[in-house]
């Protein structure tokens, strides 16, 4: 047996702690520092010290600024999009203008600029968050610039680049994606103004026209356009924040990231790569279309810090930090790195081989004669102290997370910084890991860090042989510890390791976990404000810090071997203080302010079947304090003496089935809306804008007991409208491949502003079942909080009411937001639509 190493070091652990001091402030500090600076935005249009032009992030805002807040929200299906759609035409054809210009006064150059409308209809299936959907859309368009040198062999093969013009919902979308729209119009025109300048190969620009419906117009490129063919990578350009550097989060191959290391500041990760494709994250990019329908290799890029303000109405220019419009792998110490799997491989079995020898050779010459069983032994032993500190940094955390959530109520009060959790979760986790370790009072320092280099080298080693690139972690963490230790074995062969091996051994860990745990802690902390009121959402995160901060100090569990048993439970106790003290001041704080705002999705319908009109109330966070506030809407704006009902979110609850599957994740309330008497929605049967599902071209086949009809929609005036229905379909419009089995369906349309029918052809098994049963609903284009909120004062519909009475709803929308503004100042950032729908059976 191993003996035990002496609790005895040179210095003692106060003093040791200061010693490492300038490493364990200094790395986290200058980690955030590169992670998050920027360069100094330029202005002027061209280059003073050379005379060519340069990217100019005046000039990018500038269109940010009109397609944001001239045009304002470009919903598709709005007048706005419309709006956006025309603007982008005419900006294509002056760059195709200036393009020619540039030819007659260089008539030796050769260049082209050529630009596509297009228009055109389709549909696809889209899957997301585990759910089975349909879409189709009706004249939608995409704007496209082609530059090319004018030549057959040039316009063969081309690189295409992406971004969306459309926003979604309730955001007027400057970072997404107006900001990536005005890059590309920015490097169109550096490019073209550069003298002498000539593109061996083609580049597409698509500018695509509905991102946010779910892809429509991507599909539309992918699978019509005339040059889609001739596309042999892509680039896509994204935002979900509005602050940092643009980060490569997904790509598809080794050339293209190779590529992409080239540029002035890449900065990316191939675990952002492993985190977005493993489907946790609640979004989706053109990405998909690109490479499901084009087959071809790419890109996709996003800003991403900040995401607080994603999809809400504070994505405004103004809100866009200062440099963002300036524009295995993974970055480090300021060095954007990459190799193949097949390389890693090779390199993380090397090291673990390299590090089993040294583990070996190190403890045989502590502990001459030892037998191989000996060593091993004590190997699992030091493997089991870091596992079960590991556990004991989860188990504080999520004790104190229940604390959080269940003994005093305060959730998610860390939501309003991104880093603040590790001030809240940090100590319980570090206390947890050290208490831990009081089992294990006779395990030597040595063969625990001897452990931790075989449990990193080997994990790094396992984890690639299943291609999983992340794992470079744990290399990075391994290869100083095994220097360190290497050094440490010849320099100081005792027992006691010196203190320098900790400072050493520990810059890999500290460097690669701080990074790490900025980016999670960045993507996760908002995403915990949109995954549920149900999702545990304090044991998310007070688990992600646990797991950050042992990936980024792993050598506290071998440090703490260093000292006595008392001195543990003192640090312990001392952990539990910082603890208390946490608590204190975070049960104090408020989850939401005015920059990290609760999203609150409010639907007014009008179910124009049953003439029933409600408000429907949905939180998407498990933040306290909705109960009430939905009790006090329903006082203040619902029928006199009733409550708010709280329902269930299932697939049949066809109340929110416009923003269908995203809805699952609500927990929502309704309130009974009072009604004018007399009053007749102008979307029912016979009124003006009747809103109609019916069935034409029917047949029943009564020897297949199949019944073929076509279902056609006509929605003048409503947009974004859904249908949905329980059958066994046997074939459709949609795909060649429908779920062979009676299931519920979702089909979900978008279409150019004006056009007001769409149809779907479906042949149904059970010809005999019956009528077939379908929810319908759309959204009233003119009746969008607070998208359409200038453009309906300009007519004066905000004031006066939208019915003719007092119950209207854009005078509804207008008194409930000033209300939440008054109640809760600007802690909300509300979505508030008007839809229209009911059942029918056809």
């Amino acid at each position: 047996m191993v003996p035990s190493s002496p609790k005895v070091a040179t210095w003692g652990p106060i003093r040791s702690l200061l010693y490492l001091s300038p490493l364990l402030v200094f790395v986290p500090w200058y980690t955030a520092r590169e992670l998050y600076a920027l360069p100094e935005p330029i202005s002027e249009l061209v280059n003073s010290d050379t005379g060519l032009p340069q990217i100019s992030e005046t000039q990018i805002l500038a269109y940010v600024r009109h397609l944001s807040e001239d045009i304002g929200y470009r919903t598709v299906g709005t007048a706005e999009h419309a709006l956006a759609d025309k603007w982008m035409v005419d900006t294509a054809y002056e760059i195709q203008k200036e393009c020619e210009q540039l030819v007659r006064a260089d008539p030796g150059r050769k260049l082209e600029c050529e630009v596509w409308h297009q228009r055109g209809s389709g549909s696809h299936r889209f899957d997301m968050m585990g759910k089975r959907m349909y879409k189709t859309y009706e004249d939608l368009t995409n704007i496209v610039i082609r530059v090319s040198d004018g030549t057959p062999a040039s316009k063969e093969h081309a690189v295409l680049v992406n971004a969306h013009v459309d926003s979604t919902l309730p955001s007027p979308g400057a970072a997404d994606d107006a900001l990536a729209v005005g890059v590309m119009l920015e490097c169109i025109r550096v490019l073209t103004h550069t003298p002498g300048w000539t593109p061996a190969h083609a580049i597409v620009f698509l500018f695509n026209n509905a991102e946010e419906s779910l892809q429509d117009a991507s599909h539309l490129f992918s699978t019509q356009h005339p040059i889609a063919h001739t596309v042999r990578a892509f680039v896509n350009l994204e935002a979900a924040g509005n602050q940092g550097a643009e980060l490569l989060f997904q790509a598809t191959s080794e050339e293209m990231i190779h590529a992409y290391s080239k540029v002035p500041r890449p900065f990316g990760t191939v675990i952002a790569n492993e985190v977005f494709s493993s489907g946790v994250l609640l979004s989706d990019t053109d990405f998909r279309q690109f490479e499901q329908y084009m087959n071809v290799t790419g890109l996709d890029m996003a800003v991403i810090g900040n995401s607080y303000i994603y999809h809400t109405r504070q994505d405004l220019v103004d809100n866009i930090q200062p440099g963002v419009a300036q524009v295995v792998f993974f970055t480090l110490f300021g060095r954007f790195v990459q190799y193949q799997f097949s390389t890693a491989r090779v390199m993380y079995g090397t090291l673990f081989s390299l590090s089993t020898a040294l583990a070996w050779l190190t403890y045989r010459e502590s502990v001459p004669g030892v037998q191989s069983l000996g060593f091993w032994k004590a190997q699992w032993n030091g493997a089991r102290a870091l596992l079960v500190a590991l556990g004991g940094a989860l188990i504080g955390a999520n004790g104190l997370a229940a604390v959080m959530h269940r003994v005093i109520g305060r959730d998610m009060s860390w939501f309003a910084s991104e880093h603040s959790a590790l001030f809240l979760y940090g100590p319980a986790a570090m206390g947890g890991m050290l208490a831990s370790q009081v089992v294990f009072a006779d395990v030597p320092e040595r063969g625990v860090l001897s452990a931790l280099l075989l449990m990193l080298s080997g994990g790094a080693l396992g984890l690639q042989l299943f291609s999983i690139g992340s794992a470079v972690i744990l290399f990075i963490g391994a290869v100083p510890l095994f220097v360190a230790l290497s050094l440490d074995a010849l320099l100081n062969p005792g027992l006691v390791v010196s203190l320098w091996t900790y400072a050493l051994g520990l810059l890999g860990s500290i460097f690669a976990g701080s990074q790490m745990t900025y980016i999670v802690l960045d993507v996760f902390v908002p995403l915990t404000g949109r995954i549920g009121s149900d999702a545990p959402a304090e044991h998310i995160i007070a688990s992600i810090v646990a797991v950050m901060l042992s990936l980024a100090v792993p050598l506290v569990t071998p440090f703490s071997q260093r000292y006595s048993e008392n001195v543990r439970m003192n640090a312990v106790t001392i952990l539990n203080v910082m603890t208390i003290a946490a608590v204190a001041v975070f049960a104090l704080r408020s989850p939401f302010d005015e920059r990290h705002q609760r999203r609150l999705f409010v639907l007014s319908s009008d179910n124009i079947t049953s003439h029933e009109r409600y408000l429907h109330i949905g939180a998407a966070d498990g933040g306290p304090g909705i109960e009430q506030l939905v009790d006090n809407i329903a006082a203040n704006f619902g029928v006199v003496g009733t409550q708010a009902i709280q329902e269930d979110m299932h697939d049949w609850n066809g109340d929110w089935d416009i923003i269908y599957p995203f809805s699952s994740f609500m927990s929502p309330y309704k309130i009974p809306l009072p009604i004018e008497p007399g009053f007749i929605s102008p979307f029912a049967s016979g009124g003006e804008r009747a809103f109609k599902v019916e069935a034409v071209n029917e047949t029943l086949d009564v020897v297949a007991g199949t019944r073929s009809l076509t279902l056609q929609i006509t929605h003048p005036g409503l947009i974004w409208t859904v249908i949905a229905f329980d059958a066994h379909v046997l074939q459709w419009t949609l795909d060649d491949a429908p779920p062979d089995e009676y299931t519920r369906h979702h089909i979900k349309e978008a279409s150019f502003f004006g056009v007001d029918r769409w149809s779907v052809d479906l042949v149904l098994k059970d010809a005999a079942a019956g009528p077939l049963t379908i929810n319908f609903i759309g959204i009233d284009e003119t009746a969008m909080w607070p998208g359409k909120k200038e453009k309906e004062k300009e007519k004066g519909g905000v004031e006066k009411d939208y019915h003719g009475g007092v119950t209207g709803v854009m005078a509804l929308f207008e008194r409930l937001d000033a209300w939440l503004f008054r109640e809760i100042e600007d802690r909300v950032d509300g979505m508030l639509l008007a839809t229209v729908g009911g059942i029918v059976t056809v």
